[in-house]
């Protein structure tokens, strides 16, 4: 019997996962990453970090810069997409593969783009870590790169 239950085990890490069920940590970490969106397209900052950890532990790294904590992530996106008439663009995550880290951690990579008035499309990938915290699934390490 505890062969069979072993076997079932072992057998349960290589069966490739199935669709996401209401709740499981995939659609919680989609929805977290929708309402990032929705908040970046209405021109929230404020809103788009709350799918952040807020802890001086959180990174961000893009290009070849990184930034430490929360208040400095949200400080950096304030200076590129709002300061001095800068426009934010429609954002738009595509290409997103969600992959379980244990029961408490997932990676999730995909691709962004924006859409520009001045028709420029600045695009790239992502690479995220998220947690999960009590108040729900959190972004603890962002790498973005980008390109115009």
């Amino acid at each position: 019997m505890h062969r069979w239950i072993a076997l079932v085990l072992l057998l349960a890490t290589f069966v490739p996962e199935l669709p996401a069920q209401t709740g499981s940590p995939a659609v919680e970490i989609r929805r977290v990453l929708e309402q990032q969106q929705a908040a970046w397209n209405r021109g929230d900052l404020e809103g788009f970090m709350r799918g952040y950890w807020n802890s001086a532990a959180l990174t961000f790294v893009s290009g070849t810069k990184v930034t430490r904590g929360w208040q400095p992530t949200l400080d950096r996106y304030r200076r590129t997409y709002q300061q001095n008439g800068a426009e934010m663009g429609k954002l738009e995550f595509s290409e997103l593969e969600i992959q379980p880290l244990g029961t408490g951690a997932a990676l999730v990579s995909g691709a962004f783009r924006l859409a520009m008035s001045s028709g420029k499309h600045p695009h790239g990938r992502f690479t995220l870590v998220f947690r999960r915290f009590a108040p729900g699934w959190r972004i603890v390490h962002d790498h973005t790169c980008s390109t115009e």
